[in-house]
């Protein structure tokens, strides 16, 4: 099976939404921060490894629990997969910090704050416009 074939992306889409419903909604662990995202799955060609891209919004120690949360979880989930997609193979999971989303927020702030910036000159400017000379 090529890695871009039809099939391949359908797995990967139905593992993805698996392991988001599990780990949104079947998972009691507390170090699982509840902001946490799948954000893609690639499933390997040979259905024997998976890597599972995870965004979690907050901080580092946020980010290292719920990894730490997941990793001791990965029979579970593997379990749950397993159950919910008929698979020949169900794949070991790897998952890996994914830092698109918290950066995407990052940048919109940034961008907040520069307009907010542009517009409060722009209003001192009216302000103190150009001033009109009298003669007397």
């Amino acid at each position: 099976m090529r890695k871009n074939s039809v099939k391949n992306t359908r797995i990967n889409g139905e593992v993805q939404r698996v392991l988001a419903e599990t780990i949104r909604g079947e998972i009691k662990d507390p170090r699982i921060s509840p902001w946490t995202s799948v954000v893609s799955v690639e499933v390997a060609p040979d259905l024997k490894s998976c890597k599972a891209w995870i965004s979690v919004l907050g901080d580092e120690e946020a980010q290292r629990a719920t990894l730490e949360g997941l990793k001791s979880a990965e029979g579970f989930i593997k379990n749950r997969i397993a159950k919910v997609i008929n698979l020949r193979n169900t794949p070991e999971i790897s998952f890996v910090m994914d830092q698109s989303i918290a950066y995407g927020v990052s940048m919109s702030r940034r961008i907040d704050e520069v307009i907010a910036r542009d517009d409060e000159s722009a209003r001192k400017r009216e302000d103190t416009g150009p001033r009109e000379e009298t003669h007397s």
